[in-house]
C-alpha cells in the first residue's frame, strides 16, 4: 500500500484524482495531509479544520466490479468501514447519518466525499475522501460538530486510525466484490441515525414534515414512513433531516 504524505494541499481528493490521470495507481493508494485548504463535502459544502489536529485522507480504489446502478454500495462500504474503526477505538454511540456522515450520539465527527470515475457508462474507479475530527477541541459556529478527543478526552494517533479504516475498507470491498449486497445493506441500515424514530424533515421547497426512517433503497434513496402510512423514497437533493 502506497501512502503519500503531504504537509498541505488544497484537497486530497483533487490531488489523488490528478495523480490518477498521469499514473497507473494501485488499489488503496492513499494521500494524507496535515492541512487541507479547500476541503470539500457533500453538496459543495466546505469542511473546516485546524491544521495537524484531524485526519484528512483520500483512497483510490478500482471498482469496475460495481454496476452503475449499485453505486450506492460504495458509500455503504465506506460508512461501515469508518463506523467499525471508531467502534474498535471505543467511540460510543456511533451512527451513520444518511448518506454517509458519521455521528457520535448526535454530533458529526466524520464526513465523506466519494467521487466515482465513470467511463462509457460504467464505474471504473472511485476516490474516497474522508475527513475525521480527531484531536481538535473547538468548533466555532458549528454546534453539531465534535471530535474523538472532545467525546472521550483522549488523544488519538491519526495514522493508527487511518490504517484501521483502510483495513476495514478492504474487508467490506471484498464483500461487495462477492456481491454480498444483503449483508452490507442490513449492516448499514442497522446503524442508521434515527431509524424508526419520529423525525422532522425539510423538503426541497422548505416545508417541514414528520416521518420515520425505515431504510434505504438499493440506489441509495432514503425510505421514510409518512403520516399516511406510505413509505416514500427521497434522494439527497430532496430531503434534509432536522435533528
Amino acid at each position: 500500500m502506497r501512502i503519500i504524505k503531504l504537509d498541505a494541499t488544497n484537497s486530497t481528493n483533487t490531488f489523488l484524482r490528478q495523480l490518477s490521470h498521469t499514473n497507473k495507481l494501485d488499489d488503496y493508494t492513499v494521500v494524507v495531509t496535515n492541512s487541507q485548504t479547500q476541503g470539500r463535502g457533500q453538496m459543495g459544502t466546505v469542511w473546516e479544520n485546524i491544521p495537524g489536529k484531524n485526519l484528512m485522507f483520500s483512497v483510490f480504489k478500482e471498482v469496475s466490479f460495481v454496476a452503475i446502478d449499485d453505486h450506492f454500495y460504495i458509500s455503504i462500504v465506506v460508512s461501515l468501514a469508518i463506523n467499525k474503526a471508531l467502534n474498535t477505538f471505543g467511540i460510543p454511540k456511533t451512527f451513520i447519518k444518511w448518506p454517509n456522515d458519521i455521528l457520535s450520539d448526535n454530533k458529526k465527527i466524520c464526513g465523506v466525499l466519494i467521487e466515482n470515475v465513470i467511463k462509457q457508462g460504467a464505474i471504473k474507479e472511485t476516490i474516497i475522501g474522508i475527513g475525521l475530527n480527531v484531536n481538535q477541541t473547538s468548533f466555532d459556529n458549528l454546534p453539531r460538530a465534535s471530535s474523538l478527543k472532545q467525546i472521550t478526552g483522549l488523544h488519538y494517533d491519526k495514522e493508527l486510525l487511518m490504517l484501521e479504516i483502510i483495513k476495514n475498507l478492504k474487508d467490506y470491498f471484498e464483500l461487495l466484490k462477492q456481491k454480498s449486497y444483503n449483508v452490507l445493506k442490513t449492516a448499514y441500515e442497522a446503524n442508521l441515525f434515527r431509524k424508526n424514530k419520529p423525525s422532522t424533515f425539510k423538503n426541497a421547497e422548505g416545508s417541514m414534515f414528520l416521518g420515520f426512517i425505515k431504510g434505504v433503497s438499493n440506489s441509495g434513496k432514503l425510505q421514510v414512513l409518512l403520516e399516511d402510512n406510505v413509505v416514500k423514497e427521497f434522494d439527497l437533493k430532496e430531503l434534509e433531516l432536522l435533528y
